[in-house]
């Protein structure tokens, strides 16, 4: 049964063009293909480079933090109340008008306490700024060494300036030990984001990103596998080149430098547009659809690949109203943080409680009207 499902999955007129088998691609005559076995070795990459972050986090990013200046709000805290923590853990973050009513009345608190009890819990559940900054710096590194990588794999290869050589020849080209190790490193690499998305920080595009980094790993493995090895590391180059860019605005907003984010952000801004909505669908689309049908009819493989490129540029395409809508409001002046953080929520918009029979205030016990919010 397994057997039948995988010869069914690895049917080579599925992924090869017509006239083509496997056997086609078996290294003979000093040539070398990409094998699917040799995707095994992402995994442990994978965990490598999760280990790699750990340290780097620890002996890199922090003092790098602080010597930037980058430093946590200080967050105050909710008081402890043993029913509002059980339906915040159990029940929701958000209470709504009818939830605030009867956990009033459990907690003893007025309403308006109540929701100050719940935007004071939810801004510590919220990541620090030293968090984020650590975060941005492993990928800031990481992408900028991709993008230098990846120039120096492909500034000497014809197919870098003449998208007519992507497919000559095509499948049967030869690999290069500089495009195995790129590819290696950068699908170890997204591996990596995927294993550790649910403990980075969630921003509003947290769907997004899951669907990016899934898109993106299958994407690399298929074309490895069926050996788009060229046009995947344009791929890669594209995205390796703002992506930095990206990472590096962030650790200036971070540190309070927003004169140098804002700066970057712009950059960053003309980089993606230039490379996302303009070199990507109008090249590397373009090429992917109609060169390969020069050489061979199309096939369920070529289809396929070019439904997870469409994937990825629908994504260019939401991030890129993100961008424009944050470069708008930059150009006005509005602009504060990235669209897609979760800001802290603030207290500073509720005034102190009346004090009843000196009970009371914010949640918590006081002894005179002379008392100021204690948390």
């Amino acid at each position: 049964m397994l057997q039948t499902i995988y010869d069914c999955f690895w049917w080579h007129r599925l992924w090869l063009p017509v006239g083509l088998t496997w056997e086609d691609l078996q290294d003979k005559e000093g040539r070398t293909y990409a094998k699917a076995s040799d995707l095994y070795i992402t995994i442990p990459f994978a965990f490598i480079f999760l280990i790699v972050r750990y340290f780097f986090e620890i002996y890199v990013a922090t003092p790098l933090a602080q010597i930037l200046g980058v430093k946590d709000k200080v967050k105050l805290r909710p008081a402890h109340n043993p029913a509002l923590e059980a339906f915040y853990a159990s029940n929701s973050k958000h209470p709504k008008q009818g939830d605030l009513e009867s956990l009033s009345k459990a907690s003893k608190f007025t309403v308006r306490q109540v929701e100050r009890w719940f935007r004071r819990r939810r801004n510590q559940d919220r990541p620090s700024l030293q968090k984020k900054f650590r975060e941005a710096s492993w990928r800031f590194t990481f992408y900028l060494i991709a993008f230098i990588a990846g120039m120096a794999v492909l500034i000497d290869k014809p197919w870098f300036y003449d998208l007519g050589e992507v497919y000559k020849g095509f499948p049967k080209q030869s690999m290069l030990p500089s495009q195995y190790w790129y590819y290696m490193i950068e699908l170890g690499f997204y591996w990596s984001l995927l294993f550790r998305i649910a403990f980075d920080v969630k921003r509003k595009d947290f769907k997004e990103q899951v669907i990016h980094h899934v898109a993106t790993i299958l994407l690399i493995s298929f074309s490895w596998c069926a050996n788009y090895i060229r046009v995947g590391t344009l791929v890669l180059a594209i995205h390796d080149s703002s992506d930095f860019l990206l990472e590096s605005a962030k650790m200036f907003n971070y540190a309070g430098w927003k004169q140098m984010c804002n700066n970057i952000f712009v950059v960053f801004a003309v980089v993606f547009i230039i490379t996302r909505i303009i070199i990507f669908p109008f090249w590397i689309l373009h090429c992917n659809w109609f060169y390969p049908r020069v050489h061979y009819p199309a096939f369920f493989g070529y289809y396929f690949f070019n439904v997870l490129l469409w994937i990825l540029q629908c994504l260019h395409i939401f991030w890129a109203y993100l961008i424009l809508g944050m470069a708008h409001k930059f150009l006005t002046g509005k602009l504060e943080q990235d669209e897609r953080s979760d800001r802290d929520e603030t207290d500073l918009t509720d005034e102190e409680e009346p004090i009843k029979n000196g009970t009371v205030s914010n949640g918590h016990s006081v002894q005179n009207n002379n008392h100021h919010k204690a948390d």
